[in-house]
């Protein structure tokens, strides 16, 4: 009997060969797989990044089969994380510094502020008013000094909303582990070039982060004789 045309004995033929080619698809993507999850966890261990551009593009197409590695092995989501954000950070660092800084902007969490914080809520996050309860405002100050636009922000949807308004070309966002590594697949899906710096103490209120981290992000492709004399306030 032929079936649409194909002889049986030929459509057998074709679904083995199909087999065949997903088979070897699938062993493929786990053998690179494994690789790519060597060279990351040699990279980890070393402190220095190996063929960074390889792994992104891996995490892109195959981070099932990566997480999946990284668990066997004994690596910590957070720690993935971590490197994942690294090796973002990495290969931005060139495309952001070539972006001028009026041209930039900073989204800081809402939970980087005191408890008795006093600022309210607007459309476009949080209005600090600076009452020193906090470095929040300390930081702000200095940013926008140098250039940047900056933003206090309780969500992704302030971001996405800011970033639709004012139309930045490069962005630092900080946050925790999850929310900076949303906000780099939001910039990435619409080119906008970005990068993350996780904060040390997670939490809904009066967290922290490293600002010497956000500042060395901030200070990329600037002339050092620009940089704002008090800027050691910012790290203080």
């Amino acid at each position: 009997m032929i079936f649409l045309g194909i002889d049986p004995s030929q459509f057998e033929g074709l679904m083995i060969l199909i087999g065949e080619i997903t088979v070897f698809f699938i062993i493929a993507a786990i053998a690179i797989s494994f690789v790519l999850v060597v060279i990351s966890l040699y990279s980890i261990r070393k402190g220095q990044l190996y063929f960074p551009k390889l792994i992104k593009a891996g995490k892109v197409f195959l981070e099932g089969f990566m997480k999946a590695f990284f668990r066997l092995l004994g690596l910590e989501d957070k720690e993935m994380l971590t490197f994942f954000i690294k090796i973002h950070n990495t290969m931005n660092t060139s495309a952001f510094s070539k972006v001028p800084l009026t041209e930039r902007a900073v989204f800081f969490p809402q939970c980087l502020r005191s408890a008795r914080c006093p600022a309210h809520l607007s459309p476009e996050g949080l209005n600090c008013v600076r009452c020193g309860q906090c470095t929040v405002g300390e930081a702000r100050t200095l940013l926008e000094k140098m250039g940047y636009r900056t933003f206090v922000v309780p969500g992704s949807s302030f971001i996405k909303r800011m970033v639709k308004k004012y139309r930045p070309k490069a962005i630092i966002g900080v946050g925790c582990l999850t929310e900076v590594k949303e906000g780099i697949e939001m910039a990435d899906k619409i080119g906008l070039i970005s990068m993350g710096v996780v904060i040390l103490k997670e939490g809904c209120v009066e967290t922290l982060v490293n600002w010497q981290d956000v500042y060395d992000v901030a200070i990329l492709g600037l002339d050092p004789s620009s940089v704002p004399e008090n800027s050691h306030t910012f790290t203080s």
